[in-house]
């Protein structure tokens, strides 16, 4: 009985080893991925215009202007980290638009009162001059400074070839945001001046891990052709899957879509 008991444990912690160098294959090919990605933009696409008017729009363009930094990063990195709301707090004691971490993050960046984090301009600023700090750190490598910006640059090594799972989570996270910042993921054209806050969000489903909210949305996308999803970590550590929509007739065209992929919507 004990060397049936440890050829079945040896079978499973086999088992458990190979999916673990599986998702160790699938996260250094992201890695590679990613950075390819960031790369890409960095060269060419830093003054392509957003495709719609966003939230505390002054704010983001005189960062970017004062820092050098590109006003659609800028929307990225909020829309990921709040989606523009500017009273957001996290379970990790992250604060505003930008998710400025106090005291630690925000006492660096010269802030050194709790309630100013919760001025949109003062708040964007600041993560405006932290990414600023990070992309310094790391050579100009966007996909580095995100993970760190996320993970802490304690965390990522400057000269690495991998870096932790959840932080190429978090880099290709705020490259979807990009993307729809800048149009480039929309099943429709956005119409330009369109504001952000006419843009409407149904939850469709809650998630516990970032892994599963990715999965869900892209078997989603895979069996449907006109959906506009998204997804949002939320302050409360939840991943938020979302369709976006502009009119009740977008809606109701999403939702039978939806209903005949086997998902309703209430």
């Amino acid at each position: 009985m004990a060397s049936s008991r440890l050829k079945r444990t040896s079978i499973v912690m086999g088992g458990i080893m190979l999916a673990l160098l599986t998702m160790t294959a699938d996260a250094l090919t992201r890695h590679d991925e990613l950075s390819a990605h960031w790369r890409d933009f960095a060269a060419g696409q830093r003054t392509v215009v957003p495709a719609y008017s966003f939230p505390h729009s002054t704010c983001f363009k005189a960062a970017a202007a004062a820092h050098d930094i590109p006003e659609s990063l800028l929307l990225a990195v909020a829309r990921g980290e709040s989606d523009f709301d500017a009273t957001a707090r996290s379970r990790a004691n992250a604060h505003g638009v930008m998710q400025i971490q106090w005291p630690g993050t925000a006492k660096h960046l010269g802030i050194n009162r709790l309630s100013d984090l919760y001025d949109p301009c003062t708040n964007i600023d600041a993560g405006t001059r932290y990414l600023k700090e990070l992309l310094g750190k790391y050579d100009n490598n966007l996909h580095l400074a995100l993970a760190a910006y996320n993970y802490g640059p304690g965390r990522i090594s400057k000269n690495s070839d991998s870096i932790p799972s959840g932080a190429v989570w978090y880099s290709g996270y705020i490259y979807r945001h990009l993307n729809y910042v800048l149009g480039s993921n929309s099943k429709r054209l956005p119409v330009p001046g369109t504001l952000y806050s006419e843009i409407g969000q149904s939850t469709l489903l809650t998630f516990g891990e970032p892994y599963r909210a990715e999965a869900f949305i892209e078997r989603l996308e895979e069996s449907t052709s006109g959906l506009n999803l998204d997804w949002f970590r939320r302050g409360t550590g939840e991943f938020e899957v979302v369709m976006t929509y502009v009119d009740r007739e977008e809606f109701d065209s999403s939702a039978r879509q939806l209903a005949a992929s086997g998902f309703r919507l209430d």
